[in-house]
């Protein structure tokens, strides 16, 4: 009997993957359509973000290969108009495409994402694969874990602010732990004196030598040019 009902929740799951696939492959037909209805003087904005989404259709779908370029295209529309939300999901996507520029995109998503005032969920996903990529005894993860916090605080609104940075702390509290064995939160207190990470002024230019080690000067957009964008106050 315990046989059977393993089988039968093999067969349950793979049915409700048909489905959920199925269903994805709806949605990029039906914006598919959608584009190709378009005319041609409809605001080229709008046509990217159809195409974005149309790139996480391909994404969901696992067709990674034809994620990407959709991707990296939309990427280049959006810099080029300074649409720094866009530009960070378009990242986003193309991280997960397993490209040999993944980690490329990431890092260059995750500059624009801290730099300007990108959705905090947005921000803190990206850092979250920083998180998730960086070895457990690097302080890299550790520095993506707060920064990721900070972000959560400095931008969520009252509504969302509770829930955003719980999760915030979830991750620091996951990275303290696998880096130095952290237990309590006298042991955290310490830990993030100890490696600088109560300070943005401290921590954020060290997130900027991660992302520099990572990208080795391969960056899709003049830093320089975008930073003379950024108010004084």
């Amino acid at each position: 009997m315990t046989e059977d009902k393993s089988k039968n929740g093999i067969a349950i799951e793979e049915a409700f993957n048909v489905i959920d696939a199925n269903d994805t492959q709806a949605l990029l037909d039906q914006h598919v359509i959608q584009l190709t209805r378009m005319p041609e003087d409809a605001d080229p904005y709008e046509k990217f973000k159809l195409r974005l989404e149309i790139a996480s259709d391909l994404l969901a779908l696992e067709r990674k290969q034809e994620c990407w370029p959709e991707a990296k295209e939309c990427f280049d529309f959006f810099i080029q108009h300074k649409h720094w939300q866009e530009c960070a999901e378009a990242c986003d996507v193309m991280y997960q495409c397993e490209h040999e520029d993944s980690l490329i995109a990431l890092a260059n998503g995750i500059w624009l994402a801290v730099t300007f005032p990108v959705a905090p969920e947005t921000t803190v996903a990206l850092l979250q694969h920083v998180v998730d990529e960086t070895p457990n005894d690097s302080d890299g993860a550790a520095v993506a874990a707060v920064t990721a916090h900070y972000i959560a605080n400095l931008r969520s609104t009252d509504e969302k602010r509770d829930s955003l940075t719980f999760l915030t702390t979830q991750i620091i509290s996951q990275v303290a732990k696998r880096h130095s064995h952290v237990e309590d939160q006298e042991m955290l207190d310490f830990w993030l004196e100890k490696l600088e990470l109560t300070d943005p002024k401290l921590f954020l230019p060290r997130l900027a030598q991660v992302l520099e080690v990572i990208l080795q000067d391969n960056w899709w957009y003049d830093r320089d040019e975008l930073r003379r964008m950024i108010p004084d106050n």
